[in-house]
């Protein structure tokens, strides 16, 4: 499933790009056509290992709060018999 950004989302990346190697490249440029290609690269090469780690990490939480599930909604059974027995002072 390829990874795709709103039209938003692509510009505020390609600025960011901009940005960030004119401030961490010794004032090089990037054009704002190779900072969409470059997107692209990253979008196409990198963005799946981000997509399947957050997918793991997803299930992973998911599974955590499952297996909690008896512990937060646990119902003891049978207990009708108990309650009444103490509310008549014991007799059965």
């Amino acid at each position: 499933m390829p990874i795709e950004l709103s039209k938003e989302q692509r510009q505020q990346a390609i600025a960011s790009i901009e940005r960030y190697f004119e401030q961490n490249m010794d004032g090089e440029r990037i054009g704002n056509i190779a900072a969409g290609a470059l997107l692209g690269f990253f979008l196409e090469e990198i963005g799946p290992s981000l997509y399947n780690k957050g997918v793991a990490d997803a299930q992973e939480r998911l599974l955590m709060r499952v297996q909690e599930l008896d512990i937060e909604i646990h119902e003891d059974e049978f207990r009708y018999w108990p309650r009444q027995g103490a509310a008549r002072g014991g007799r059965r």
